[in-house]
């Protein structure tokens, strides 16, 4: 199976010549993959170099021309390094584009961890009207790229990984889907951190909630799923822990509940490892899952 960061670029490639509107801009990274499609559009396949500030810039304005813009790199350094482009380029703006980013909160860990981004959906969160993608498959990934170069002048933002789930899933639109029914809890599980979620909560009575996109936050999917399965709500993301918890409460405002917030913590893990390493150091693999979950739900 391919990965999703090689799925972006056969799908991306593929866009490029199919709708003359799509112009991508990269700063390096996933370069060589994109070739071809900028031997044949040198117009609108940009490489600005490692110049990350630059990179959101020049996606900016391309927007202002009426260009869609697919703008890609690492997560570290498409959303926290040019963040304050990120605000003013698209956001005061008034323009929209799609960012793409690979590495994710621990993906490539020999990186270090200045390859790390486990903060960026939390960042994009300070900022208003972006529809954040994290799929959990390339299969999912490649819908959804589709969905966000197709989808107009709007702000979207797609978390790929080399983590995956074994099969991917049906997406209904920007919905969640409960992939697991039950009555005593509800647990939200992120992206490729599903197969993780379904083998923690094996033989546990509780609904799964599967959301490939975590932003708009699906409210109703989430009221739904309580009023079927009681007050108790685990959200399992693959970045910063805790980043949903806030959206969890709105959406849950008049109803007395319990929120468990799990991902990947705070703290600097040095000793970079592999990162099958770096999920089970942040409780984040299936053993740990069950032992949390169950705690939690006690």
């Amino acid at each position: 199976m391919d990965t999703m960061r090689e799925r972006f670029i056969s799908v991306t490639s593929r866009l490029l010549e199919e709708d003359p509107r799509l112009a991508l801009v990269l700063a390096e990274i996933t370069m060589d993959g994109f070739r071809p499609a900028q031997q044949r559009h040198p117009d609108r396949v940009i490489n600005v170099g490692i110049r990350e500030q630059l990179l959101i810039g020049v996606g900016g304005g391309l927007a202002l021309t009426g260009l869609r813009p697919v703008v890609h790199t690492f997560a570290s350094f498409l959303v926290e390094r040019p963040f304050e482009q990120i605000k003013l380029d698209f956001g005061h703006q008034g323009t929209g584009g799609v960012l793409v980013s690979s590495a994710g909160s621990y993906d490539w860990p020999a990186g270090g961890f200045t390859h790390m981004a486990p903060g960026d959906v939390a960042l994009l969160d300070t900022l208003d009207g972006w529809t954040v993608h994290v799929p959990g498959h390339p299969d999912e990934a490649e819908a959804l790229l589709r969905h966000a170069g197709a989808a107009g002048d709007d702000k979207v933002y797609v978390r790929l990984s080399q983590q995956s789930n074994s099969s991917p899933r049906p997406l209904d639109g920007l919905r969640w889907r409960a992939v697991r029914e039950g009555r005593a809890g509800v647990v939200v599980a992120v992206g490729p951190l599903l197969d993780n979620v379904l083998a923690a909560t094996e033989g546990l009575d509780v609904t799964v909630l599967y959301a490939a996109t975590v932003r708009p936050f699906d409210d109703a999917a989430l009221r739904a799923a309580v009023g079927r399965a009681g007050a108790d709500v685990v959200l399992v993301e693959p970045y910063l822990a805790g980043t949903s918890a806030t959206a969890a409460g709105a959406a849950l405002l008049d109803v007395p509940h319990r929120v468990l917030p799990l991902g990947v913590g705070r703290a600097e893990l040095r000793r970079y490892g592999t990162m099958d390493e770096h999920v089970a150091a942040h409780g984040l693999d299936a053993g740990s899952l069950r032992r949390r979950i169950t705690d939690f739900l006690r």
